[in-house]
């Protein structure tokens, strides 16, 4: 008889209508594969060499603020621009199109030294306040369609900075992955009078197998078809198309949610656990999208240990993703971990 904890399987993506390969047996092959050093080091609260603390001077030679809680400024070295001119090429399957937008860094404390985990409830509200009042303000601007807010955490991810923060990168056009759970979104509603994701939602909490916690407003979990080891979610449970629309109650639950499943991170393997989060919510583009349920994904790397990660290539790259370790067992290791951060056990 089939059993998923322990048969091949697929399980499909309902937010962007894709499969992902779920190999169980074999989490159980020995390890031969890349192992790093790993680093636990402290960082000081301010680093005089640091372009984002408070104070000093950025690379592109503009200077901080003594900024005391957040901070945030154009990034001086945008990928997208607001004052490029309108064009691009149609040559028979040879196409481009200009695209205009703009790029923020949103530094989250002045404490070099922190990560979201380590902050308290009322510092990591104040950076959902501060994406909040950027989205209103950059969704005002005529051209941007889309508003992308991500958070890339360590070095294994890209980070090229470890003081804390994150990013906006808002555009004209709507990018591939939002698109994709545009669509599906949107088809789910006019096929069922539904929103997807609160009848998701409901399926998780009455299952319970991959809830990690849940307060009045909020939940986190493991989606059913996540794809990295740890991959999680936090979903509101009332639908609202985007973040702009929480209310004072629920920027909070989602300001605690956010510090549960980051410090469940960090306690897994006793170290700042990297990861890619960001948040998918419904286009600025003037129209109404009672279709969209924002949330915010997580995708971490870590696989067995700090120092073995899980790599997309081979099969990943040319067919489709693939995991070894279920949704369901993830989600049971994380449950199981402290609340209190590892590196506060004891004090």
């Amino acid at each position: 008889m089939f059993d998923s904890k322990e048969h091949s399987h697929r399980r499909l993506n309902i937010l962007t209508g894709e499969w992902v390969q779920v190999s169980p047996h074999r989490s159980k092959r020995p390890w031969q594969g890349q192992v790093e050093k790993l680093e636990q080091e402290r960082r000081p609260e301010h680093d005089p060499t640091c372009y984002l603390c408070a104070g000093n001077e950025r690379i592109g030679g503009e200077r901080n603020p003594d900024y005391k809680d957040i901070f945030v400024f154009t990034n001086d070295f945008a990928s997208l621009q607001g004052d490029i001119p309108s064009g691009g090429d149609n040559n028979g399957l040879l196409q481009s199109k200009s695209e205009r937008g703009l790029c923020k860094v949103i530094c989250f404390s002045p404490r070099h030294d922190l990560t979201i985990p380590e902050m308290d409830i009322d510092g990591i509200e104040k950076v959902v306040d501060l994406w909040i009042k950027q989205c209103e303000e950059i969704g005002a601007l005529d051209y941007i369609n889309h508003i992308q807010i991500f958070e890339n955490k360590g070095a294994v991810m890209g980070c090229s900075n470890p003081h804390p923060h994150g990013q906006i990168w808002a555009q004209e056009s709507i990018p591939v992955e939002p698109m994709k759970k545009q669509f599906q979104q949107e088809k789910y509603r006019l096929d069922h009078g539904r929103d997807l994701l609160a009848d998701y939602l409901q399926q998780e909490l009455a299952a319970k197998e991959r809830i990690l916690f849940e307060n009045e407003h909020m939940v986190v979990l493991i989606p059913y078809w996540a794809v990295w080891p740890f991959e999680a979610m936090i979903l509101p449970k009332r639908q609202m198309p985007n973040i702009t629309d929480m209310t004072i109650e629920e920027k909070r639950a989602f300001a605690e949610a956010y510090q549960h499943l980051t410090i469940k991170y960090d306690n897994l393997f006793q170290t700042s656990f990297p990861y890619s989060a960001g948040i998918h919510q419904a286009p600025c583009d003037g129209r109404k999208h009672p279709e969209w349920h924002w949330h915010m994904s997580f995708y971490p790397p870590l696989l067995r240990s700090a120092t073995v990660k899980k790599f997309m290539v081979g099969y990943e790259m040319f067919a489709n993703p693939q995991r070894d370790i279920t949704a369901e067992s993830a989600a049971q290791r994380l449950r199981e971990l402290p609340d209190l951060h590892y590196l506060n056990i004891g004090k």
